[in-house]
């Protein structure tokens, strides 16, 4: 079983850039797509309103780990994308 570190409180991503968030300035962030069966797609980015860095699509339930700079700031397609700043090297 894979054990990760809870550092906050889950938010919902913001589903503008000019909105989005560092997730309480986390290093790990835990993805989750709470949709049953949509598709949506989450962008890592430099600031907000700045240059987009990366970009995954989550599947409908998925949940991924993700690794970015603290002060990079993430937004979501839809507000069904959850975020949660965790350390997912416990031991």
């Amino acid at each position: 079983m894979e054990v990760t570190e809870i550092l906050g409180v889950t938010v919902t991503a913001p589903t503008a850039t000019g909105t989005a968030v560092t997730v309480s300035g986390a290093t790990y962030v835990m993805l989750f797509n709470s949709a049953a069966s949509t598709n949506y797609a989450v962008a890592i980015q430099t600031a907000a309103d700045g240059t987009t860095l990366s970009n995954v699509t989550l599947a409908g339930g998925e949940r991924i780990i993700i690794r970015k700079d603290p002060d990079h700031v993430i937004y979501a397609a839809n507000a069904a994308i959850m975020l949660t700043p965790v350390n997912p090297r416990v031991r």
